[in-house]
């Protein structure tokens, strides 16, 4: 039997999601069951193509929903994870007990692992460490800007390479370590992260000085745009670490593939009740009420740029909290 597991990629949470999701099946639905996965990517077009559910048994974590007749299972925490019309409705009638949704969750690691281990018995015990990281990544629960950004623990550092990775294969790698348990701190520490952890740390010590050339606070909103700069991936709190007084944050970059507005609040400031997913929804993005982001087609420059300012714009005249 095969379980195919799509994930959101270049993210903590979705490969621990990925990797939780994983143990549990294994130890609780079908142990001899071969579990590959796919990572998925938030984009203009459409997210779940053809042949996406190929798997006897198809599961999506912390990523949207779709009502193909052909997934499984689903987990997730998007307030945006209802893209299309009828999508909603869709999950509301299903009784299949096997799709599951909580917009209050900070992690889909944590309300995955703590779902299944109320429903199905899953044993969380050997997890502990990951859920609890993933949780604080996800949730920017960090003790402050500075710990988010000088990356000093292993679990921060697995974060960043995920982040930077685009080899399919060291991701399935990475989340096999995850499943079985690998402490944080011995992964981190193998070669295959380690090594190419290097060169990116170095591009990240690189990002912060790019940002702090690039960056400017007006009305309590930052701005940047890094689209001409070759930045492709940023860690997304140097600006809280510039700019430690701000209230927002809305990035401009750019990689081969798309154009990204980034959008955030600052989690060492109170929260405004403005939600973030719901602006980025407008814009065909997504995300949570405290971040998300709007990709566009990468020849599509002007109007990133157009919409970024839009978005800072409606920033600034944001109620406090």
């Amino acid at each position: 039997m095969k379980v195919r597991v799509c994930f959101h990629d270049n993210c903590f949470d979705g490969a621990s999601s990925a990797a939780l999701f994983t143990r549990f099946y294994k130890d609780r639905v079908e142990g001899r069951a071969e579990v590959v996965y796919r990572g998925m990517a938030h984009q203009p077009k459409e997210v779940f193509p053809e042949g996406t559910f190929d798997g006897d048994v198809n599961a999506v974590v912390d990523f949207r929903y779709s009502r193909d007749p052909r997934l499984t299972w689903w987990f997730d925490h998007h307030v945006s994870a209802f893209q299309q019309p009828g999508d909603e409705e869709h999950f509301r009638a299903d009784r299949s007990g096997k799709k599951f949704f909580d917009p209050t969750a900070k992690s889909c690691t944590r309300f995955l692992a703590r779902t299944c281990a109320v429903r199905f018995g899953f044993d969380l015990a050997p997890h502990r460490e990951l859920v609890e990281w993933a949780e604080i990544i996800d949730g920017a629960l960090f003790e402050s800007p500075e710990q988010a950004v000088k990356l000093a623990e292993p679990a921060l550092r697995l974060m960043t390479w995920l982040e930077n990775n685009h080899d399919p294969a060291l991701t399935e790698r990475l989340i096999a370590a995850f499943a079985a348990g690998t402490p944080l701190s011995q992964l981190a520490a193998e070669p295959w992260v380690a090594g190419p952890l290097e060169p990116i740390l170095a591009r990240h010590a690189a990002a912060v000085k790019v940002l702090e050339a690039r960056a400017s606070c007006e009305g309590g909103v930052v701005s940047f745009d890094v689209a001409d700069d070759g930045v492709e991936v940023y860690n997304k709190f140097i600006p809280y670490y510039l700019f430690p007084e701000c209230r927002f944050v809305v990035g401009v970059s750019r990689s081969s593939s798309r154009c990204k507005i980034s959008v955030g609040s600052n989690p060492w400031r109170p929260r405004s009740p403005v939600s973030i997913a719901a602006i980025c929804e407008r814009y065909g993005g997504g995300g949570h009420p405290v971040v998300g982001a709007v990709s566009l087609p990468v020849g599509d420059l002007a109007r990133t740029r157009e919409i970024a300012a839009e978005i800072a714009d409606e920033l600034r005249r944001a109620p406090a909290a």
